[in-house]
């Protein structure tokens, strides 16, 4: 017996602001209850004395610690920029006049 129905997966799609042909709420249907199947023999696996994991194995942070150090003067930052103009990035106009 399925778990959804075409109403529900119209109803999803028209939720999700979706356009779907009734030959696709017909495959949706199917591959909907698939995927609740699936959830379910998850769920059954599931056990009470089992702690919930994001993770098969332990994750240690790998991130190393902020260290303050000097920045870029003006000058090192420019140098590198194909234009700089008054002090500043040299970049093309994007607007318009109007603008």
């Amino acid at each position: 017996m399925p778990n959804i129905s075409r109403d529900e997966v119209a109803h999803l799609a028209k939720l999700a602001r979706l356009a779907v042909t009734e030959e696709e709420l017909d495959t949706f249907a199917g591959q909907l209850d698939q995927i609740l199947d699936a959830v379910a023999k998850v769920g059954e696996v599931a056990a009470e004395d089992i702690p919930p994991t994001s993770h098969a194995v332990p994750l240690t942070n790998v991130f190393r610690d902020d260290v303050v150090r000097q920045g870029l003067s003006q000058q090192q930052a420019l140098a590198g920029a194909p234009a700089a103009e008054e002090g500043r990035f040299r970049v093309p106009r994007i607007l318009g006049e109007e603008q």
